[in-house]
């Protein structure tokens, strides 16, 4: 009985933040989707690259150049101007286009090498002249070697889109906590008392409709507003375990709820039988002299 209630507050629990995290999930990539967060990040970190955060010199050449933006026309004056912003660019393809725009006279090493000296930002001239220098002479290397400057630029970015995006989800699962009064301590206790609660919950639940599957849970105010004392202040608590748990991600809830419910499934394991038993498979020896 002890093991069962165990398993099924577990199941409950994690049925719990399995539907938390694939709605903050679900509200985050529509957040993201219909502002374009990863477009304007992407734009922010090749402007931060290239030290051009007016767009006004090398990212606003890049980005007019059809290798890494072929869906706009390249007559935008200004970033607000632009039709169409990637959300991703093949490093490759980025270096290409930066020795395009650099050049001024193609299929010339030695004038590369002049132009490259040529560029205005200190910064920027001093990347390319030591991938150039290393280069000596290859032009694949070369296209390789601002192929990874843009890769390890590019890093730092997505490391600082992550870091935006967890505090995100944050925000959103404890709305979505405070919303429905989703209190991680009273779900518990609740489960622990009536075990029974938990016993219809299943991964394919959610997959039909995560609020809904939610909603199914001792959950949501039986009277709004909450008195403020010390009840509050354990629901409070209660809130901010629950939109922890988003960070952790709906792939790690679901695959967590999947094995609590395999082990639901499996049953009780059948008790050996005692050595002492006779079986009935057992061979009686008979005395032949009796």
């Amino acid at each position: 009985m002890f093991g069962s209630t165990v398993l099924e507050v577990a199941i409950g629990l994690t049925f719990c933040y399995a539907a938390v995290a694939l709605i903050v999930s679900t509200v985050q990539e529509a957040l993201a989707s219909l502002l374009r967060l990863r477009a304007r990040t992407l734009l922010d970190g090749v402007k931060t690259m290239l030290n051009d955060p007016h767009y006004s010199g090398l990212a606003r050449a890049l980005y007019s150049h059809a290798l890494v933006n072929p869906h706009d026309d390249g007559t935008a004056a200004d970033e607000r101007a632009l039709k169409f912003k990637p959300s991703y660019i093949e490093p490759k393809l980025f270096a290409i286009a930066m020795l395009d725009t650099i050049q001024t006279l193609p299929g010339n090493w030695v004038q590369l090498g002049r132009d490259i000296d040529a560029v205005g930002d200190e910064q920027v001239r001093r990347a390319l002249q030591s991938i150039y220098q290393q280069a000596n002479g290859d032009l694949a290397s070369l296209q390789a070697g601002i192929a990874g400057w843009f890769d390890s630029a590019m890093e730092l970015v997505s490391g600082a889109y992550k870091r935006k995006s967890l505090m995100v989800s944050l925000a959103l699962s404890l709305l979505l906590a405070i919303l429905f009064n989703i209190d991680s301590i009273h779900l518990f206790s609740t489960l622990w008392q009536q075990p029974t609660l938990a016993a219809h919950l299943s991964a394919d639940a959610i997959d039909k409709g995560a609020v809904s599957a939610l909603m199914t849970l001792p959950i949501g105010w039986q009277s709004f507003p909450a008195q403020v004392d010390g009840a509050f202040a354990m629901q409070v608590a209660g809130w901010l375990l629950t939109a922890s748990t988003a960070l952790f991600g709906a792939p790690f809830w679901f695959d967590l709820l999947q094995r609590t419910v395999q082990i639901r499934g499996t049953g009780e394991k059948p008790q050996q039988r005692s050595k002492q038993e006779p079986s009935a498979a057992r061979p009686v020896s008979v005395d032949q002299n009796a």
